[in-house]
């Protein structure tokens, strides 16, 4: 299974966000330091605030922050909110998908992938949150990065 570049962007916002946990953070700075696209990232922040997971802050010092503590975004329901389909294949329009057993194969693989991730929140990919930290403050040119 290969989740979207959505999902993965996703993912790497709320990473940034919780090592930062007190600061305002900008999406120019988090797209610098994974050295990804600035356009892509402002559609999945725009989305992760609509829903509930960001608050976004107007005006000249402003930026974006986590809204939920990170114990408190699962990442089961992240992936399920960022992911439309999880077909892994395209069952409906095979001949054989009458006489087949894959359909419910994949759908059970599918369920036990989506279980795992049940067991995690955003608070346990932090368990090295100084490290994320010095690798954010490294990809930084000095001068930038979260804003306080």
């Amino acid at each position: 299974m290969q989740l979207t570049r959505y999902t993965d962007y996703s993912v790497r916002v709320l990473i940034h966000l919780a090592t930062f946990p007190d600061r305002l953070c900008c999406i120019a700075d988090i797209a610098r330091a994974y050295q990804i696209s600035q356009s892509h990232l402002m559609k999945v922040v725009q989305d992760l605030g609509h829903c509930g997971y960001l608050e976004t802050v107007r005006g000249r010092n402003g930026g974006i922050r986590l809204r939920k503590a990170p114990e408190n975004i699962n990442l089961g329901a992240l992936v399920r909110h960022t992911e439309k389909h999880f077909d892994l294949v395209d069952c409906p329009n095979c001949l054989i998908a009458p006489a087949c057993q894959v359909t419910h194969v994949f759908a059970q693989a599918t369920r036990a992938f989506l279980a795992v991730l049940d067991q995690y929140t955003l608070a346990d990919m932090l368990a090295r949150r100084s490290h994320l930290h010095r690798l954010f403050a490294g990809a930084l040119p000095a001068g930038t990065g979260a804003r306080s």
